[in-house]
C-alpha cells in the first residue's frame, strides 16, 4: 500500500512538471510569434524548442525555474536566423531576436583608431 501512494505522488509530480513545461512553451511560442509579427519577419517552423532549464532564486526567496527556448525566423525568406527567449516562470527576462526598430550601423574599419 505505501508503494502505491508513493507511485501516485511521483505520478502527480510528473504530471505537474509536464503541465508547467507545456505552459511555458506555449507562452514562449506566443512571445516569439508576436515579436516576429511586430518586426515584420517570417516566423519559421511554427514552434519553439526548449534548450535549457535551471533553478533561480525568486525575489520572495523561493526557488523557481528559468527556461530557455530558441526559435527561428527569416528576414528575407531565404536566410534562417536564430532567436532566444528566457522565461522565469511566465515572465520574459531575456529576448534575442528580431526587433521592429533595429537598424544596422556598418563598422567602418578606416575610422578605427
Amino acid at each position: 500500500m505505501p508503494s502505491l501512494i508513493l507511485l501516485m505522488i511521483v505520478g502527480a509530480a510528473a504530471v505537474a512538471w509536464w503541465n508547467a513545461a507545456r505552459a511555458a512553451a506555449e507562452r514562449a511560442e506566443s512571445l516569439g510569434r508576436d515579436a516576429c509579427a511586430a518586426a515584420d519577419v517570417q516566423w519559421l517552423d511554427q514552434s519553439v524548442h526548449a534548450t535549457g532549464v535551471r533553478l533561480y532564486r525568486r525575489e520572495d526567496g523561493w526557488l523557481g525555474l528559468e527556461r530557455t527556448f530558441r526559435f527561428d525566423y527569416s528576414e528575407d525568406g531565404v536566410e534562417r536566423h536564430g532567436g532566444r527567449l528566457v522565461l522565469r516562470g511566465d515572465r520574459l527576462v531575456s529576448f534575442v531576436g528580431p526587433s521592429s526598430g533595429a537598424h544596422v550601423i556598418p563598422f567602418d574599419r578606416a575610422r578605427r583608431n
